[in-house]
C-alpha cells in the first residue's frame, strides 16, 4: 500500500498530525501498537496556544463540556493573569482520553485509517519514499509512504530505528498517578507540598472521579508502570497524607520518573519526530501535550505541501529550526518549574523572591507566556515588527 505519510502513534499528537495532513489533501495512515486506546489521561487539558489551534480546526466543540481556567502559576508560584492584556487561560480538567476520542472521531469522518495492533519493526528509505515494516494482527507486512513520522512517545521506536540520539538527564525521582472513584480525598488541585520535598495532588474530575498524583522521594527514580498496583499507590497516599483510599476503584494506574530528553534532530531524511518522541519531560500541567500538539500543527502543513509538490526548497527543514529550540526551552522550563514545585523548604527563599517579581506585569507576562504557549516566537530573520515570529 502506498500512502503520503505514515504516522506512528495514535495519541493526541499523532492524531492531530494526521488531521492536519488530511486537511492538507494528503493520504495518511496512523499505526499504533496498542489494540485499543488505553483510556488513560496523563494530561488534564492543554494550554491556550494549543486550544487556539484546536479551535481553528473546529475541534473545541467536539470536546464536550470543559472549563477554561487561569494557568496562573509557575512551579506553584502564583501570578495574576488578570493584569495582562491578553487572555492566557487554558483548558482545565479535560481528560486526555476525551481529546483523543474527539480527534479520532474527526479522522474517521475524513476517512483516515487508524490501524491498531500494528507495531513498526523497521524501515528503509528509497529515493522517493520510505518502506515501513510492521507486525500486525495478520502477521508481518510492509507499507510504503513518502514520509514517516514518529509520534510514539518517549521510548520512540521510530527514533531508535532512525538512529537519532536523544541526550538528556536521567531520572532522579519517581511518581505515581491514578484515576479513582468511590472515595473523595480532599482536593489539592495545584498540589500540597509536604515535608522532605514530597507532594500530593488531587484533582476532582466530576462524576465521582478524581485524579491523584504522588511525588514521593522514597519511590524508585524509574518505577515500572507494568508492575505497579493500586495497593502500592494507596499505601503511598496514606503514608504521606494519613488518608486511606484503599477502598477506591482504580480506573488505571501509572508510574514514571522525571527524566528529560531532547532529540538531537527532529528530522533525518524522510523521517520526522513529534511530541514526546522529540522532547521528553516529566508530566507537568500538560506542557508536553501542549507542545506536542503545536509540533503537529507546525509540521502538518509543511509535510502536506511537500507531498503535494507545493513546498519551496528548505521548507521541511524549518520544522527542526523552529521547533527544536522550543523543545530545548520546554525542557529547561520544566526542570526549573519542577525544582520550584517539588523542592523542599530550602527552595522557600527563591519562591519568595519569585513571588515578589511576578507582582510586576512584565515578569508575570513572561511566565504566563511560557505556561500558555503565547510567548513562543520563531526566528524569522531580520525585522523589528512586534508581531514578527509570533502567532
Amino acid at each position: 500500500m502506498r500512502t503520503g505519510v505514515i504516522v506512528v502513534g495514535a495519541g493526541p499528537v499523532g492524531l492531530m498530525l494526521a488531521l492536519e495532513l488530511r486537511l492538507g489533501g494528503v493520504d495518511v495512515t496512523v499505526y499504533d501498537r496498542s489494540a485499543a486506546p488505553t483510556g488513560e489521561s496523563r494530561a488534564l487539558g492543554f494550554n491556550r496556544r494549543a486550544a487556539e489551534s484546536l479551535d481553528q480546526r473546529g475541534l473545541l466543540p467536539r470536546l464536550g463540556d470543559f472549563r477554561w481556567g487561569p494557568m496562573g502559576h509557575f512551579g506553584g508560584v502564583r501570578f495574576d493573569l488578570g493584569m495582562l492584556d491578553e487572555d492566557h487561560s487554558g483548558v482545565l480538567g479535560l481528560s486526555q482520553a476525551r481529546t483523543e476520542e474527539a480527534l479520532a472521531g474527526r479522522l474517521a469522518e475524513l476517512g483516515v485509517p487508524v490501524r491498531r495492533g500494528y507495531e513498526v519493526t523497521g524501515f528503509r528509505e528509497t529515493p522517493d519514499g520510505v518502506v515501513v515494516a510492521f507486525d500486525g494482527p495478520d502477521g508481518r507486512g510492509e507499507d510504503t509512504a513518502a514520509y514517516l513520522v514518529g509520534c510514539d512517545g518517549a521510548g520512540s521506536t521510530v527514533r531508535a530505528l532512525a538512529g537519532i540520539d536523544a541526550p538528556g538527564r536521567e531520572a532522579t525521582r519517581g511518581m505515581y498517578t491514578a484515576e479513582i472513584t468511590g472515595v473523595a480525598p480532599r482536593p489539592r488541585p495545584i498540589g500540597e507540598r509536604l515535608p522532605g520535598g514530597n507532594m500530593v495532588v488531587c484533582t476532582p474530575m466530576g462524576d465521582g472521579r478524581c485524579r491523584i498524583v504522588i511525588h514521593d522521594r522514597s519511590l524508585p527514580p524509574r518505577p515500572d508502570p507494568d508492575t505497579l498496583t493500586f495497593a502500592q499507590v494507596a499505601d503511598a497516599w496514606q503514608r504521606l497524607t494519613g488518608e486511606s483510599i484503599h477502598d477506591a476503584r482504580a480506573q488505571w494506574v501509572w508510574a514514571c520518573g522525571n527524566a528529560t530528553r531532547l532529540a538531537a534532530e527532529y528530522r533525518r531524511g524522510r523521517v520526522f519526530l513529534a511530541g514526546d518522541a522529540a522532547h521528553e519531560i516529566p508530566p507537568l500541567a500538560a506542557w508536553g501535550l501542549s507542545a506536542g500538539l503545536q509540533d503537529a500543527v507546525n509540521l502538518g502543513w509543511k509535510l502536506a505541501a511537500a507531498v503535494g509538490g507545493r513546498a519551496p526548497d528548505g521548507l521541511l527543514d524549518t520544522y527542526h529550526t523552529e521547533r527544536h529550540p522550543i523543545g530545548r526551552r520546554l525542557i529547561r522550563d520544566a526542570q526549573a518549574a519542577s525544582m520550584l514545585y517539588l523542592g523542599d523548604a530550602d527552595m522557600d527563599p527563591l519562591r519568595s523572591v519569585l513571588s515578589e517579581l511576578v507582582a510586576y506585569k512584565d515578569a508575570a507576562g513572561h511566565l504566563a507566556g511560557i505556561v500558555s504557549g503565547l510567548g513562543i516566537r520563531y526566528d524569522m530573520g531580520p525585522g523589528d515588527h512586534p508581531l514578527l515570529g509570533k502567532r
